[in-house]
């Protein structure tokens, strides 16, 4: 007969630790679950989940305890009269390197094992092969772990360092930001004139695709090699080529706050004598 599967116990049920607690449910796993609004813990009961009345009982519940808050300031608040020796705290709340080091360092102290990580996915996407999590940490937990932590998504190691999970979250993050408001300005300029974003949106995702394949990996090389002179499009020459934007958000009534810090940066990339190198001097610049 086969092995029963491990327990897991779920800890704050948003709606990405709802998903997490149903995809463990689907795979098999007992789940035990736990909210500060009790009432949140209905829809997975419907599914089979065992609903803890405190903390205390749903830390005792399993060995494995995935917690999913808000913010990480509520973490170690919350499991600070709770006993963890023995048990494994993989941490899935959004947050920061230094707070992931931290949280690491107290449930140490608390004796428990822990793992950070990161979601790279909306709760519709967990339990999908598009879905994945970043995980730092404790790594001997990780991988006893490991497969039951593949129940909510794929799995990628990113070191022994707790905030290296964290690190790689919010750099990916960023890219997504950075693009999302691109994305933005765009519509917001081409519905200036009455132009569909539908009808716009397609050659848009088509820009956008070809550029990411053909700047992502050549700036990585330049950025770990330091060599930045390009005979592809200058600082110079986007510097000079920027003010068009500027200049053009407000001809059109669209406000040019998401572009004016990029104009100083390009202005000081010129200023400081790096006009000949390519956009990935940039990121030198970007360090303090």
């Amino acid at each position: 007969m086969p092995q029963p599967l491990p327990p897991v116990s779920v800890l704050g049920l948003g709606m990405m630790g709802s998903a997490l607690a149903a995809a463990f449910l689907k795979a098999g796993h007992p789940v035990t679950v736990w909210n500060r609004s009790a009432a949140k813990t209905g829809p997975l009961v419907a599914q089979g989940a065992t609903p803890a009345q405190t903390l205390t009982d749903a830390v005792a519940a399993s060995p494995l305890v995935i917690v999913c808050f808000t913010t990480n300031d509520n973490v170690a608040d919350a499991l600070a009269a709770v006993d963890l020796t023995g048990r494994t705290l993989v941490n899935l709340t959004n947050g920061t390197p230094a707070q992931a080091r931290s949280l690491s360092t107290w449930a140490e102290k608390q004796g428990a094992a822990y793992i950070d990580g990161g979601i790279m996915a909306v709760p519709q996407m967990i339990a999908t092969p598009a879905a994945y999590i970043l995980y730092s940490g404790d790594e001997q937990a990780y991988e006893t772990h490991r497969p039951t932590l593949a129940a909510l998504a794929g799995t990628q190691w990113v070191g022994t360092d707790p905030g290296r999970a964290a690190l790689h979250d919010l750099a990916l993050l960023t890219g997504m930001y950075g693009m999302i408001m691109g994305v933005a300005q765009a519509f917001a300029l081409i519905r200036t004139e009455n132009i569909a974003a539908t009808d716009f949106a397609e050659p848009l995702h088509a820009w956008l695709s070809a550029m990411l394949s053909g700047v992502v990996p050549g700036m990585a090389e330049a950025v770990d090699s330091g060599q930045h002179l390009t005979d592809v499009s200058s600082l110079g020459i986007n510097q000079a080529a920027f003010a068009n934007f500027i200049d053009t958000y407000d001809d059109q009534g669209v406000s040019p706050e998401l572009f004016v810090p990029f104009q100083k940066l390009l202005d000081r990339s010129v200023a400081e004598g790096h006009a000949a190198d390519g956009l990935s001097r940039l990121v030198d610049l970007l360090k303090k």
